[in-house]
């Protein structure tokens, strides 16, 4: 066991702010980044114009293995395009698990459908098939599954479930995760990324949209670009009026640059992982990241579950670690909670029904995963933590 050192309890009138606060989240660039951007301002015009994005796309679709990859803004528009691309539309329902960003369900209210909240399981903090069963009905357009925080649902059990439902895999937080062989994104109908700054491999902003489907790939291309096949774009023809999601040269370049690097972003993520779990091992009532066997969880975001013998919420969690300059997140708030859908009945239902998601959401939060985080930062990071449940657990 490695042996904490004792941090002082601080009293929160007397909090000083140091100057070396430890961020929540962050990339890791190079100069190979502003080689390929620089390369693609000076070059991405006139007869060359996008041609960044087409390598990335195609860079992207090698790397998964999938049939055609369309890079876009972000993952909101990758998912709002993919659910267009499946014809969900008013009267439909899409099954989408409680714990995840806003965003994953946003689309579904986009195209006029009305987004139906499952619980997750206890372990992975992925859709719970129990739930999604419950879920399932004759109005039933697609569910969609989320990698949540790098982690997989069981597919094989969620497409058992969904039957000829399609599914739509939202693996923002997931790129280069496996399940028994397979990458992350590549286990629904339609994958999903994300490349905000926070994630893995990041454009600043960006998303990526992959399927196998010859006929949801044309579709999604289309209506990416304002209703325009590539053969009619010189000439202007719209075919359907739809939306401007594409991508910019610069920031496909640097994708490029990160992708090329992707094992080495990978591998930081996972050191970071297992220098927390070497440090909270020992510590009571404290579950990290789940594994499992054929599983290759990513771990973008550590995420300590703490026992509800200590009486700490998530928010006073995130308020203690402030304190000490540490920056982390809430576990996702469960959907069905947010104001912004109130007005649906399925979310007072599902607010009824869901206790897991709540449950975990009340006690749990994202500990600082930066990709330029040092080993030192880390051991500052569980400092913390040990200081902060010692004399709650001592009391007990």
């Amino acid at each position: 066991m490695i042996e904490p050192k004792t941090l002082p309890e601080v009293d929160e009138r007397d909090a000083v702010r140091e100057p070396d606060r430890i961020p929540v989240a962050g990339p890791w660039v190079t100069d190979l980044e502003v080689q390929y951007v620089a390369e693609a301002a000076a070059n991405d015009w006139y007869t060359h114009a996008g041609e960044s994005v087409g390598r990335f796309e195609t860079e992207f679709a090698g790397y998964l293995g999938t049939g055609s990859a369309s890079a876009v803004p972000h993952c909101t528009s990758a998912l709002h395009l993919a659910m267009l691309a499946l014809d969900v539309g008013p009267g439909d329902e899409v099954i989408v698990p409680e714990s995840t960003w806003v965003a994953t369900a946003a689309p579904i209210t986009y195209v006029g459908a009305t987004p139906v909240f499952a619980d997750i399981d206890a372990d992975t903090w992925c859709l719970s098939t129990e739930s999604l069963a419950r879920c399932v009905s004759t109005r039933t357009a697609a569910v969609v599954t989320v990698d949540l925080y790098g982690g997989i649902p069981d597919m094989a059990a969620v497409r058992s479930v969904a039957g000829r439902i399609p599914i739509i895999e939202d693996a923002a937080q997931a790129i280069g995760g496996k399940l028994h062989g397979r990458f992350a994104g590549t286990l629904g109908d339609i994958g999903t990324f994300s490349f905000h700054g926070t994630k893995t491999l990041t454009t600043g902003e960006g998303g990526m949209v992959v399927t196998d489907r010859g006929d949801l790939a044309e579709r999604i291309q289309r209506l990416r670009d304002h209703g325009r096949t590539p053969s009619d774009h010189r000439y202007f023809t719209t075919e359907e009026l739809a939306y401007k999601y594409r991508m910019s040269s610069l920031q496909a370049a640097f994708g490029r640059a990160q992708l090329s690097r992707i094992d080495e972003l990978l591998d930081k993520k996972r050191q970071i992982f297992e220098w927390y779990e070497e440090r909270l091992a020992d510590v009571p009532g404290v579950d990290l990241n789940h594994r499992r066997d054929g599983l290759t969880n990513t771990f973008w975001m550590v995420t300590a579950v703490v026992d509800s013998d200590y009486r700490l919420t998530a928010r006073r969690l995130m308020e203690l670690f402030d304190l000490h300059s540490v920056d982390t997140r809430p576990f996702l708030p469960p959907l069905s909670s947010l104001p912004a859908f109130a007005r649906y009945q399925t979310a007072v239902t599902a607010a009824r029904r869901n206790k897991t998601a709540y449950d975990i959401a009340a006690r749990s939060i994202n500990l600082p995963s930066a990709l330029m985080l040092t080993e030192e930062q880390v051991d500052r990071v569980c400092d913390v933590l040990h200081t902060i449940l010692r004399p709650r657990k001592e009391r007990s």
